[in-house]
Protein backbone atom coordinates (compact mmCIF):
# COMPACT_ATOMS: atom_id res chain seq x y z
CA UNK A 1 0.00 0.00 0.00
CA UNK A 2 2.69 2.55 1.08
CA UNK A 3 4.45 3.85 -2.17
CA UNK A 4 6.97 6.78 -1.20
CA UNK A 5 9.26 6.15 1.77
CA UNK A 6 7.19 9.12 3.94
CA UNK A 7 4.23 6.64 3.19
CA UNK A 8 6.73 3.57 4.52
CA UNK A 9 7.80 5.01 7.06
CA UNK A 10 4.26 6.05 8.41
CA UNK A 11 2.15 2.69 7.36
CA UNK A 12 5.36 0.93 9.50
CA UNK A 13 4.68 3.44 12.60
CA UNK A 14 1.12 2.64 12.65
CA UNK A 15 1.73 -1.17 12.93
CA UNK A 16 4.11 -0.88 15.17
CA UNK A 17 2.18 1.01 17.42
CA UNK A 18 -0.73 -1.64 17.13
CA UNK A 19 1.32 -4.26 17.53
CA UNK A 20 3.61 -3.59 20.49
CA UNK A 21 0.38 -2.10 22.48
CA UNK A 22 -1.59 -5.12 21.96
CA UNK A 23 1.63 -7.95 22.23
CA UNK A 24 3.35 -5.72 25.26
CA UNK A 25 0.23 -5.19 27.21
CA UNK A 26 -0.29 -9.21 26.70
CA UNK A 27 3.43 -10.29 28.01
CA UNK A 28 3.43 -7.93 31.10
CA UNK A 29 -0.25 -9.55 32.04
CA UNK A 30 1.05 -13.20 31.02
CA UNK A 31 4.27 -12.53 33.33
CA UNK A 32 2.21 -11.11 36.33
CA UNK A 33 3.81 -7.97 35.63
CA UNK A 34 1.05 -5.54 34.40
CA UNK A 35 0.34 -4.52 38.37
CA UNK A 36 3.08 -4.79 39.20
CA UNK A 37 4.60 -1.61 37.09
CA UNK A 38 3.55 2.05 37.64
CA UNK A 39 1.66 3.90 34.44
CA UNK A 40 5.31 5.69 33.81
CA UNK A 41 7.31 2.23 33.97
CA UNK A 42 4.67 0.85 31.45
CA UNK A 43 5.44 4.01 29.54
CA UNK A 44 8.79 4.08 29.35
CA UNK A 45 8.91 0.23 28.40
CA UNK A 46 6.31 0.73 25.15
CA UNK A 47 8.51 3.51 23.96
CA UNK A 48 11.85 1.50 24.20
CA UNK A 49 9.93 -1.98 22.58
CA UNK A 50 8.38 0.42 20.11
CA UNK A 51 12.07 2.04 18.95
CA UNK A 52 13.20 -1.77 18.82
CA UNK A 53 10.48 -3.19 16.70
CA UNK A 54 9.97 -0.09 14.54
CA UNK A 55 14.15 -0.61 13.54
CA UNK A 56 13.57 -4.89 13.49
CA UNK A 57 10.25 -4.17 11.25
CA UNK A 58 12.35 -0.98 8.98
CA UNK A 59 15.37 -2.76 8.73
CA UNK A 60 15.79 -6.39 9.13
CA UNK A 61 11.91 -7.94 9.16
CA UNK A 62 10.78 -5.98 6.37
CA UNK A 63 12.97 -6.23 3.83
CA UNK A 64 13.46 -10.19 4.13
CA UNK A 65 9.89 -11.07 4.50
CA UNK A 66 8.90 -8.44 1.29
CA UNK A 67 11.88 -10.56 -0.46
CA UNK A 68 10.81 -13.72 0.50
CA UNK A 69 6.42 -13.10 0.26
CA UNK A 70 7.26 -11.91 -3.35
CA UNK A 71 8.83 -14.86 -4.16
CA UNK A 72 6.59 -17.50 -3.59
CA UNK A 73 4.41 -18.67 -6.73
CA UNK A 74 1.11 -17.20 -5.97
CA UNK A 75 -0.56 -14.44 -8.51
CA UNK A 76 1.09 -11.06 -7.58
CA UNK A 77 -2.49 -9.45 -8.66
CA UNK A 78 -4.02 -10.75 -6.23
CA UNK A 79 -3.97 -8.25 -3.44
CA UNK A 80 -5.47 -10.48 -0.66
CA UNK A 81 -2.60 -13.07 -1.58
CA UNK A 82 0.18 -10.57 -1.43
CA UNK A 83 -1.23 -9.25 2.07
CA UNK A 84 -1.35 -12.24 3.64
CA UNK A 85 2.05 -13.20 2.34
CA UNK A 86 3.40 -10.59 3.84
CA UNK A 87 1.42 -10.38 7.24
CA UNK A 88 2.83 -13.80 7.55
CA UNK A 89 6.37 -13.41 7.16
CA UNK A 90 6.34 -10.20 8.67
CA UNK A 91 5.17 -11.82 12.13
CA UNK A 92 6.99 -15.00 11.84
CA UNK A 93 10.26 -12.36 11.84
CA UNK A 94 9.18 -9.79 14.27
CA UNK A 95 7.54 -12.93 16.76
CA UNK A 96 11.04 -14.38 16.23
CA UNK A 97 13.13 -11.04 17.22
CA UNK A 98 10.64 -9.53 19.71
CA UNK A 99 10.72 -12.38 21.44
CA UNK A 100 14.20 -12.25 21.97
CA UNK A 101 13.97 -9.10 23.37
CA UNK A 102 11.47 -9.58 25.87
CA UNK A 103 13.21 -12.51 26.98
CA UNK A 104 16.59 -10.13 27.30
CA UNK A 105 14.17 -7.57 28.86
CA UNK A 106 12.96 -10.39 31.90
CA UNK A 107 16.41 -11.82 32.63
CA UNK A 108 17.59 -8.03 33.18
CA UNK A 109 15.01 -7.44 35.19
CA UNK A 110 15.76 -10.78 37.18
CA UNK A 111 12.06 -12.33 36.39
CA UNK A 112 13.83 -15.64 34.45
CA UNK A 113 12.96 -18.41 36.35
CA UNK A 114 15.28 -21.81 36.44
CA UNK A 115 14.05 -22.72 32.92
CA UNK A 116 16.17 -23.45 30.55
CA UNK A 117 16.54 -20.65 28.19
CA UNK A 118 15.28 -22.35 25.07
CA UNK A 119 12.26 -23.77 26.28
CA UNK A 120 11.86 -20.80 27.32
CA UNK A 121 12.27 -18.83 24.49
CA UNK A 122 10.22 -21.47 22.31
CA UNK A 123 7.62 -21.19 24.67
CA UNK A 124 7.63 -17.16 24.21
CA UNK A 125 7.56 -17.93 20.11
CA UNK A 126 5.09 -20.36 20.39
CA UNK A 127 2.70 -17.70 23.11
CA UNK A 128 3.47 -14.90 20.93
CA UNK A 129 2.67 -16.08 17.59
CA UNK A 130 -0.41 -17.55 18.29
CA UNK A 131 -1.80 -14.30 19.46
CA UNK A 132 -0.16 -11.85 16.72
CA UNK A 133 -0.61 -13.59 13.35
CA UNK A 134 -4.56 -13.77 14.26
CA UNK A 135 -4.21 -10.13 15.80
CA UNK A 136 -2.06 -8.71 12.64
CA UNK A 137 -4.37 -10.76 9.96
CA UNK A 138 -8.03 -10.34 11.28
CA UNK A 139 -8.19 -6.76 13.40
CA UNK A 140 -4.83 -4.77 13.01
CA UNK A 141 -4.09 -5.30 9.57
CA UNK A 142 -7.30 -4.70 8.02
CA UNK A 143 -7.98 -1.70 10.73
CA UNK A 144 -4.27 0.20 9.43
CA UNK A 145 -4.44 -0.51 6.04
CA UNK A 146 -8.48 1.26 6.22
CA UNK A 147 -7.17 4.41 8.30
CA UNK A 148 -3.70 4.57 6.14
CA UNK A 149 -5.81 4.93 2.86
CA UNK A 150 -8.48 7.13 4.39
CA UNK A 151 -6.50 9.83 6.18
CA UNK A 152 -2.73 9.17 4.77
CA UNK A 153 -2.65 8.33 1.46
CA UNK A 154 -5.60 10.11 -0.39
CA UNK A 155 -4.26 13.49 1.58
CA UNK A 156 -1.97 14.11 -1.67
CA UNK A 157 -4.58 13.29 -3.88
CA UNK A 158 -5.99 15.88 -6.20
CA UNK A 159 -9.55 14.83 -6.19
CA UNK A 160 -11.13 15.51 -9.95
CA UNK A 161 -14.31 17.66 -10.13
CA UNK A 162 -16.99 16.40 -12.25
Amino acid sequence: MPTTKKEQIVFGMMMCTGMVVVMMTFNLWHNGLLSKMSALEILLQFILCFIIAFLVESFIVGPVARKIAFSLPFDKSSKILGVLAMSFFMVIGMVLIMSLYGMISAYLANQLSGASVLSTYLHTIARNFSLALPYQIIILGPLVRYVFSKFIKDKGRVVPST
